[in-house]
């Protein structure tokens, strides 16, 4: 770390005979890209497994990589993922392109716990690894027995969440003599990224994305930015909100929902199946149900994402779907070809590129020279959004991609069926949004990164004065113990 050289470990797991070759194989359907070979290539160049990071776009084919290079080294192998969603999807891939059945892969999650014990695939997340608080007595056994064992190899997925100070604990926790990093997206918001090189190792391979896109290999996506106007009575409350409130305004701006019906309407008659993102959790429902749309936010149980996904996928008339950051990564739904994006997490660059990664799947039939998915950023015009979205659009500008700025959305001002036209509406919309209270104003927290978070608020609201009242109680008349009161009145 001080010396600034990334680090260099190699396996030679074919000549390791104090750990077990386990019962793995491809299965025969299962046929690399040549990307993929080449990534593979780069890992065992010479025998031996090199531990470093591949970087591949989303819908590439990462999981398969993975399974792969699991498969190749023939040892015990531990998946992390960073939610439980994440793990089901790697154990259906496991399931569907290797030999691995039932008996050899083990889920370590807080809802599935199956026995660990002699399983050849242990698939986890981030957060079970790390948890530092008290477990229940199979967990704590379940852990002891993870730390105990000797990992052939450890595939990290979503592999730049790995740098974040309570994560890069796992490295610590489990024994593993070679680590293959996965991401889509090598890139974060502070300068943490460049630890990887000695944490995991060096970056192995890097996909090209548009030659993957001129291949076939990932949709061809259009990018456009849609700007919409800020109403007179809107902007005039913008400029003197403070920045939470501020952030609300424009989400809510009735233009920028006039823009999202009018989308929703065009991709819905042409068959597109399309998801709308809202960080902000408020905007996210009241859009929702104004168009009474289904929608999937942190507190939407297991169960009913499931059976929303699933509708999205098979039902016909379930066409959109709403969705909190919750659906930023390991979200498949290959069906998806329309995003729209009316509320992000500030300048994150690599939210903006992994949310681009849900319709990054090739679409089945699509002629390859024409635009076959569709990414739509709606900002309000003239506010803080536009600073936010030109950071934001930087990391997918260096991969080559073209954004299309849209001043004016055509068709949409003869349409008389969408909402907000009337100045009594907007001016209704604009007092509901000022009532908000500060929990609505709040952007998502999300559940994998534990931490404080900073919100404004006033002395009364701190004393309990918005929603309780502050009750002093004496404490004369508590009974204490008869101990303390020899001391209070001075005996010896």
């Amino acid at each position: 770390m001080a010396i600034d050289y990334p680090l260099l470990a190699e396996y030679d797991f074919r000549n390791d005979t104090l750990n077990p070759d386990i019962n793995i194989d491809l299965k025969p359907t299962a046929i690399l890209r040549p990307y993929q070979e080449k990534a593979l290539r780069k890992m065992f160049g010479n025998g031996r497994a090199r531990s470093g990071v591949i970087v591949l776009p989303c819908g590439a084919g990462k999981s398969l990589v993975g399974v792969t290079a699991c498969c190749t080294v023939r040892k015990k192998a531990i998946v992390l993922c960073n939610s439980g969603v994440s793990v089901e999807q790697w154990k259906t891939q496991f399931k569907m392109w290797s030999t691995a059945d039932d008996s050899m892969i083990c889920r370590f999650t807080s809802d599935a716990k199956d026995k660990p014990m002699g399983c050849a695939v242990l698939i986890t997340t981030f957060n079970m690894i790390t948890h530092t608080q008290k477990r229940s007595w199979e967990a704590e056994q379940t852990m002891k027995w993870i730390q105990d064992q000797e990992w052939g190899i450890m595939v990290l997925d979503e592999v730049h969440t790995i740098p974040a100070k309570m994560f890069r604990r796992v490295l610590t926790q489990v024994q593993s003599h070679t680590k293959l990093g996965l991401t889509a997206t090598l890139v974060r918001e502070d300068d943490k990224i460049v630890d990887l090189n000695f944490l995991i190792g060096p970056k192995l391979y890097e996909a090209n994305w548009l030659e993957l896109q001129k291949a076939g290999f990932i949709a061809r996506v259009q990018c456009a930015e849609v700007w919409c106007d800020m109403s007179p009575e809107y902007y005039r409350e913008y400029l003197s909100m403070k920045s939470l409130k501020r952030m609300l305004l424009c989400v809510m701006n009735p233009n920028k929902f006039r823009c999202t019906q009018f989308l929703i309407k065009y991709h819905e008659k042409r068959n597109d199946k399309i998801i709308v993102f809202s960080d902000n959790v408020y905007a996210l429902k009241h859009y929702a149900k104004e168009m009474n749309k289904p929608y999937i936010y942190g507190p939407t149980s297991q169960s009913e994402r499931i059976t929303i996904i699933q509708n999205f996928k098979y039902n016909p008339k379930v066409n959109t779907i709403f969705v909190s950051k919750v659906a930023d990564t390991s979200f498949d739904l290959p069906e998806a070809n329309v995003l729209i994006q009316i509320s992000s997490h500030g300048g994150s660059r690599r939210q903006e590129a992994q949310r681009l990664g849900r319709i990054l799947r090739a679409k089945k039939g699509a002629i390859v020279d024409e635009f076959n998915a569709f990414f739509y950023t709606l900002v309000s015009q003239d506010t803080q959004e536009m600073a936010f979205s030109r950071k934001r659009k930087s990391f997918l500008v260096n991969q080559g991609y073209a954004y299309k700025v849209i001043t004016k959305l055509a068709g949409m001002s003869e349409d008389n069926d969408l909402l907000y036209k009337k100045k009594e509406d907007q001016v209704t919309l604009l007092q509901q949004t000022l009532a908000a209270n500060d929990a609505d104003l709040e952007e998502e927290m999300d559940p994998s990164k534990p931490g404080s978070k900073r919100k404004y608020g006033n002395m009364s609201s701190m004393s309990g004065g918005d929603d309780a009242l502050y009750l002093e109680s004496s404490s004369k008349g508590k009974t204490l113990h008869p101990l303390f009161k020899r001391f209070r009145l001075g005996v010896k």
